[in-house]
């Protein structure tokens, strides 16, 4: 078994082609192992044949003493060993109910890390198999940003009428300074629920108040105007590089919500003419897309709801029904396969992995692996302890909201 090769999937499935850009900047690479940053010490070769077995073995020695977690954009290789699958949020309260695991193994990205960390006791060590395994969209709020922004408000006379919400997909030091600020945390599922518990912080939906949104603003663009009932006018998009968030004082005084300039790399990428393309491809199609997509690609679709509805969407379709499905490739032929009574289709025509999620491979997850057998802990999230607190403030703001 290939250490890099793509997992099977249904035999309808069709595998989308490698993007001229990816042909470009990666040749003569293979696009579906990106490798990451080198580890220290010997990190063994995708194509050595014993890696699975040597996989099994370090699990197996490891036992009880490790929990490993697998996001759902994971790759299979990576998949197979996870004690659980699961969204983001999902695998960090999972990680917070095995007290008595030493080492949380997360196969996902950085920003993971850090709240299976805050969420986690201090005796355990949570291990992220790849450093570099970080989130774009995270990247893209910077604490010194919102600080920065946060003062702009201040100046335009709004910081007391507006209350920040941070995305599950955010750094621990932007959920420290939601925390900080009385705002809460969300995940893609309870966007709405969160959103109308911060607007009645400040007067209500109807009111004047603001709400602050980072760092995706599609999220937040979306579930304000499709589930809260707002105006797309009501939303401004607040640009970190551009001086004052590149907005006047009237329109930070007329927003509602104030979108922070941050996106998916994988959702972004969607487009109108996808769904345009699909449906003229495969009659009576269901177009599911994530609500990390942009507002146009949103209400185009038929369905759209986070990586666990998505799930849930195909676990009860119509066997026989045709599905598009807008999200991360690894997932989408994950589904394909567990579903070979549906006909599913990726929405893009191209390859569209998250580069970041997929650094972590088998290789890094076996060195992590044999390294805490031989006694050494490495690659261990540790979030500095002012952080980890004003964060787990915000995280307990959104376990408090109904509906969770």
């Amino acid at each position: 078994m290939s250490a890099v090769a793509p997992p099977p999937s249904s035999p309808g499935f069709a595998e989308p082609a490698p993007s001229a850009l990816l042909e470009l900047l990666g040749s003569p690479r293979d696009l579906t192992s990106e490798r990451g940053v080198e580890c220290p010490g010997d990190l063994p070769a995708p194509s050595d044949p014993d890696l699975v077995e040597r996989a099994r073995v370090a699990r197996a020695a490891l036992g009880d003493r490790a929990f490993v977690l697998g996001h759902h954009y994971q790759r299979d290789e990576v998949i197979d060993f996870a004690d659980v699958t699961g969204d983001s949020f999902k695998l960090a309260r999972e990680a917070a109910a095995r007290p008595e695991a030493e080492f949380i193994l997360f196969c996902g990205v950085h920003f993971m890390a850090e709240s299976a960390d805050i969420l986690t006791h201090e005796n355990q060590a949570v291990v992220l198999p790849d450093l570099a395994a970080g989130c774009s969209m995270a990247d893209m709020a910077a604490i010194d940003q919102v600080e920065e922004a946060w003062e702009v408000l201040a100046d335009a006379g709004i910081a007391d009428r507006t209350l920040p919400v941070t995305y599950m997909n955010s750094t621990a030091a932007i959920k420290a300074f939601t925390g900080r600020h009385g705002g809460t945390v969300c995940t893609s599922s309870n966007a709405q629920v969160a959103l109308r518990w911060a607007f009645d912080q400040v007067g209500g939906v109807d009111g004047d108040g603001k709400v602050l949104f980072m760092p995706d603003q599609h999220l937040g663009r979306n579930t304000a105007v499709l589930e809260l009932g707002l105006d797309l006018e009501d939303c401004v998009v607040f640009d970190p590089r551009r001086p004052g968030g590149g907005l006047s004082e009237a329109e930070l005084e007329n927003a509602r919500m104030i979108l922070w300039r941050g996106h998916c790399s994988v959702h972004g990428r969607f487009s109108t003419q996808n769904v345009t393309d699909v449906r003229e491809r495969v009659p009576g199609v269901n177009v599911l897309v994530h609500p990390e997509c942009k507002h146009e690609v949103v209400t185009s679709a038929d369905l759209v709801g986070s990586t666990e509805f998505i799930i849930r969407a195909l676990d009860g379709a119509e066997p026989g029904s045709s599905w598009a499905i807008g999200t991360e490739l690894n997932l989408v032929r994950r589904l394909a396969a567990q579903h070979p009574e549906l006909d599913v289709h990726y929405l893009d025509s191209t390859v569209c992995f998250c580069s970041t999620m997929n650094r972590i491979d088998l290789p890094h997850l076996v060195w992590a692996m044999e390294s805490l057998v031989a006694g050494r802990t490495v690659n261990r999230i540790v979030v500095d302890p002012d952080d980890a607190h004003w964060a787990r403030v915000a995280l307990d703001q959104m376990l408090a909201l109904p509906g969770l």
